[in-house]
């Protein structure tokens, strides 16, 4: 398991899904509550596979139950029903923000029906964002590991307890099932999935015609906000903004919980009540998030920006970030610097 061409319509009839010799059919499936750029990527990124006289590796078709609707406020019309699926050798579920899959678990049975058969006959199926719902309604995800966006978390994991899921990393490769994470990490499987089918010349040069990078550090975790929360002047939340005005300053438990005017076994037990962690992992938790402010905005130098967080040395700067979102300060500054 690894963690991190459409044909015209004809005007009486619907193209056939019949390949070119030597290409690898990938048909999308697309359902109501449709995310578009899900459904845009990988007609780009796998368009942009060729070899060396510029033939594509790869043939890209739509299809659907009938006119799809968009969350975005248009509707989507395939060039093909179900039956497309059946000659799929990858079958592609975009992501959808409402419908069945996202709200209770249900699915259309005639697609469950089709997505199950495909699988049943060998085809590598995947998900991108929300899509994994689909899967994971149509049973597919049960006891596997996949990968969906993070802020769907709750939802999502809720209505499939099932399945094995990891909402930090930006894909799971499980095989013949490949899910990714939200919108970019699309990007990211489909770039994965050609470098897994033909190499890493051919993946780098189809991310350079789409302009993005070949390949990202780190998971979605370094992309999700956690905010501190603000202090009202009950429970710990006093001690906790005292504690992040000295971040750089060695604290102790101890000193914490006599801040709050509490034993330490008190002051640890309503901590982890309001919080859902331990001072100490709270504590960590927030000198990493300082850092990564620190890399984001200024220039400091990584051994100065691991004092000011208060982690000490830039070595146990990169432990702790590569720990917590997979990536080496470099890397982070690299990719955050600037996006401001």
């Amino acid at each position: 398991m690894r963690k991190n061409r459409a044909m015209p319509p004809h005007p009486t009839a619907p193209p056939t899904t019949r390949k070119r010799s030597g290409s690898h059919l990938i048909v999308m499936l697309a359902l109501d509550g449709l995310v578009p750029f899900d459904l845009g990527v990988p007609p780009q990124v796998f368009g942009a596979a060729r070899d060396a006289e510029r033939n594509r590796f790869y043939e890209v078709v739509v299809c659907g139950t009938g006119p799809i609707r968009a969350e975005a406020g248009f509707t989507v019309v395939p060039d093909h029903g179900l039956e497309a699926l059946e000659t799929a050798d990858t079958v592609l579920v975009p992501g959808i923000h409402t419908g069945g899959p996202v709200t209770d678990g249900t699915l259309d049975p005639a697609v469950a029906a089709a997505l199950r058969a495909s699988a049943a006959r060998g085809a590598r199926i995947v998900s991108i964002c929300t899509g994994a719902s689909v899967l994971a309604a149509a049973g597919l995800l049960d006891g596997r590991p996949a990968a969906t966006h993070w802020a769907w978390a709750r939802r999502i994991g809720g209505l499939y307890p099932r399945v094995d899921w990891d909402f930090d990393v930006l894909f799971v490769d499980d095989g013949d099932v490949l899910t990714s994470a939200g919108v970019g990490a699309g990007v990211d499987l489909c770039l994965h999935i050609i470098r897994t089918d033909h190499g890493a010349d051919v993946a780098n040069r189809a991310a350079r015609r789409c302009v993005v990078p070949p390949w990202r550090d780190g998971g979605q975790a370094q992309y999700i906000e956690r905010p501190v929360p603000s202090a009202s002047g009950s429970g710990t939340e006093t001690t906790r903004t005292w504690v992040l005005e000295r971040l750089a300053e060695p604290v102790t438990l101890e000193e914490m919980a006599g801040h709050a005017r509490m034993s330490v076994r008190t002051f640890t037990r309503r901590f982890r009540d309001e919080t859902g962690l331990s001072p100490r992992q709270w504590l960590l938790r927030q000198r990493v998030e300082h850092a990564r402010i620190l890399l984001e905005s200024t220039d400091l130098a990584v051994e100065a920006v691991a004092r000011r967080a208060g982690l000490g040395s830039a070595t146990a700067l990169r432990q702790h970030l590569h720990a917590t979102i997979g990536v080496a300060p470099s890397a982070y500054r690299r990719t955050f610097r600037h996006a401001g």
